[in-house]
């Protein structure tokens, strides 16, 4: 979430300069959908303006940051959250974001100690725990990731992200019931999310109910036709009820992921 920047710069005393401060302080917040390029202006511009404000500085090179972040430029990121952290040191937000620019280049250790930093100072802080539990899914530590997905939703309950990623994890630790709860509830708010789609797939999967994975697994790849993950599972629910055309998805997700068919055994789906 961005923060709007407050009060006028020194520098800006003529109705013109402060025009352009406000201006540039809509701009870095991303008013109007604004591009990742134009809230970078924005952000710059600021930076520049209102070097003597103490307030305003830390949040404008985090919210420069979120714009690189956008740009997938993550260095430039990282270093703008960087930035952020030194001028305010209590401040979570680039903390969380400097996580998410690391979990986004694969630095997945660096990623959790990011968002365990963020939460040491704010204890309530339900995206930093969704996001470390994303951090977990990626090392492959499914039950940390849970129970980070527990904190955040107990949290946030209005946290979709949240729901998507338990129904995920608890789909590969087995807990399915409980995981297909958690989907269908995903689902009601969020309906047009493939990850859930391929998340609810994999349950029914696992519960032995191919023809119904099948359907999970073509809305997901209505949305996503590149998702190897919908991609191999709907292969093998079809090779299950006998469809020969089920080779032809699993060597298409293959050619997209070489490692999805060891990802479905770790999933204990064989």
């Amino acid at each position: 979430m961005l923060v709007l920047l407050l009060g006028w710069p020194a520098a800006a005393q003529g109705p013109g300069q402060k025009n352009d401060y406000l201006k540039n302080t809509e701009l870095c917040n991303g008013k109007g959908a604004a591009s990742p390029e134009a809230r970078i202006e924005g952000c710059t511009a600021l930076i520049q303006t209102v070097q003597g404000s103490a307030a305003a500085l830390p949040i404008a090179y985090n919210n420069r940051g979120n714009a690189y972040v956008a740009k997938q430029d993550y260095d430039r990121a990282i270093q703008d959250f960087d930035q952020s952290i030194k001028l305010n040191q209590t401040y979570t937000k680039p903390l969380n974001n400097r996580g998410v620019a690391y979990l986004r280049k694969g630095e997945y250790d660096v990623a959790i100690r990011a968002f365990d930093e963020a939460i040491r100072l704010k204890a309530d802080y339900a995206e930093a725990f969704a996001n470390r539990a994303m951090a977990h899914l990626k090392k492959r530590d499914y039950d940390r990731a849970a129970r980070d997905f527990d904190e955040a939703i107990r949290i946030d309950p209005g946290l979709r992200a949240a729901w998507s990623g338990r129904c995920w994890s608890r789909a590969v630790v087995g807990a399915l019931q409980a995981a297909l709860e958690d989907c269908d509830k995903a689902l009601q708010t969020e309906p047009d999310n493939a990850a859930t789609y391929d998340s609810r797939g994999l349950i029914r999967l696992k519960m032995g109910q191919a023809g119904a994975a099948i359907a999970d697994y073509n809305s997901a790849l209505r949305l996503d036709p590149k998702l190897a993950s919908a991609l191999y599972g709907r292969g093998f629910a079809k090779l299950k009820t006998g469809m020969a055309d089920g080779n032809a998805d699993i060597a298409a997700a293959r050619s997209i992921d070489a490692e999805v068919a060891d990802k479905f055994l770790d999933f204990g789906v064989r």
